[in-house]
């Protein structure tokens, strides 16, 4: 399936995570996927507050298993003098600093961006806060769940006669992580071609990227004044879009995005009359009788069984698609087919599926090559390749609470 010869395509870039929870460390996991060596920095006492987020098994952390996946662990205390300088030292041997702590954190231990670009020119400083670094709310604490109510985005999500509904999943966390690996990689590109190899310092808050994604409602606003409501699974753009169910309880998702998928739609429920209905016509007169139309094809999906439904709207080229939980996903043959997840080997868990890298390069495509680091299990690795550490001053600094 690829010329694979082993290399990774960011193997030559390290970088030292020393962000917390979600985003952040999402950001550098997701070059870690790619071959970046990525050191995860730990508090010795009480490690990172992921190990504690999300469900266990048997008390042992299932989340951090692939958050942190393909990353080396080691522990230091920040807040510590003596951790500051062997950070300073390691920092010094490092392309990338990814931190997500709330601005002025870094400055106050005296590891802030004038201080660690002077000790290396060429550093790249990823910094993912809840409000960003400037502001009158730089200074607030902030999570995801804040992001994404600030953000709009719980103003369109949910049903029409319902509150602002919240995702049922880190959704700014992960879309700031991937701008966060985004942004660290035109900023590797950027040094590459400077002359002068500098590094650049970046800022991005969890609720900005989401912002991003919200452009329709927003330029709609902007424009005519049109304020966007919240439409249950269906949309404000397009119509038809919706879930609808099945005759055994099945739901699937249909949307005609194209003005060529509605009329191939049309066809295969076998009401080509609708074609030249006025009423849906075009996708501007659907969306006025958008509850007419949701009628007509909901009642024809009603009295046919998920396969059925299926079977006939692929074969007339219409976009749709059964609704999966969880425990459908690694079930469906295509996902199979494209590897979409992969087996980790855990001594704790044994065998663990989680997803595969996304993008598939044709020639060096990334790999998961081990799950998340127990808690300093690299320390000697890192402080004797890395620092030239000898065993007395290992146990001095473990003595001393610094690792």
């Amino acid at each position: 399936m690829n010329e694979n010869s082993g290399r990774l395509p960011l193997q030559d870039i390290r970088i030292l995570d020393a962000s917390t929870m979600l985003a952040a460390p999402w950001a550098s996991t997701f070059l870690a996927d790619y071959g970046a060596q990525v050191i995860k920095i730990e508090h010795p006492e009480f490690g990172d507050h992921a190990r504690r987020y999300g469900k266990q098994k048997e008390g042992i952390p299932l989340l951090w298993k692939t958050l942190n996946r393909n990353k080396k662990g080691i522990t230091l205390n920040l807040s510590k003098p003596q951790g500051q300088e062997l950070f300073k030292k390691l920092v010094a041997q490092v392309d990338v600093v990814v931190e997500n702590y709330r601005p002025g954190t870094f400055e106050k231990w005296n590891l802030g961006w004038d201080v660690l670009s002077a000790i290396n020119p060429s550093l790249i400083m990823l910094r993912t806060t809840g409000f960003g670094q400037s502001g009158p709310y730089a200074s607030r604490a902030g999570f995801g769940t804040v992001a994404e109510g600030m953000s709009g985005f719980t103003s369109v999500n949910g049903s029409a006669d319902g509150p602002p509904t919240l995702p049922g999943m880190a959704l700014a966390d992960g879309v700031s992580g991937a701008f966060g690996a985004l942004s660290l990689m035109i900023a590797l590109h950027e040094r590459a071609n400077n002359p002068e190899k500098k590094g650049q310092c970046i800022d991005i808050s969890l609720y900005e990227p989401l912002m991003r994604f919200l452009e329709p409602h927003i330029v709609a606003y902007d424009q005519l004044g049109i304020i966007a409501s919240r439409v249950g699974n269906g949309s404000l753009s397009v119509a038809p879009r919706n879930a609808y169910q099945t005759k055994e309880g099945r739901w699937v998702a249909l949307s005609g995005a194209a003005q060529s998928i509605t009329e191939n739609l049309f066809k295969a429920i076998g009401r080509e009359d609708l074609l030249t209905d006025p009423r849906f016509a075009t996708n501007e007169l659907r969306l006025k009788h958008v509850e007419e139309l949701d009628a007509i094809i909901g009642g024809w999906i009603r009295e046919r069984e998920l396969d059925e439904v299926l079977e006939i709207l692929h074969g007339s080229g219409a976009v749709v698609g059964p609704m999966y939980d969880v425990s459908q996903l690694d079930q469906d043959p295509h996902f199979h087919y494209r590897e979409s997840f992969v087996t980790l080997q855990d001594e704790e868990l044994g065998e663990m599926r989680v997803p595969n890298v996304v993008a598939k390069f044709s020639r060096t495509p990334g790999r998961v090559i081990s799950r998340g680091p127990k808690h300093g299990e690299h320390n000697l690795e890192v402080y004797r390749d890395w620092l030239s550490l000898s065993d007395q001053e290992l146990e001095a600094l473990k003595k001393d609470r610094i690792i």
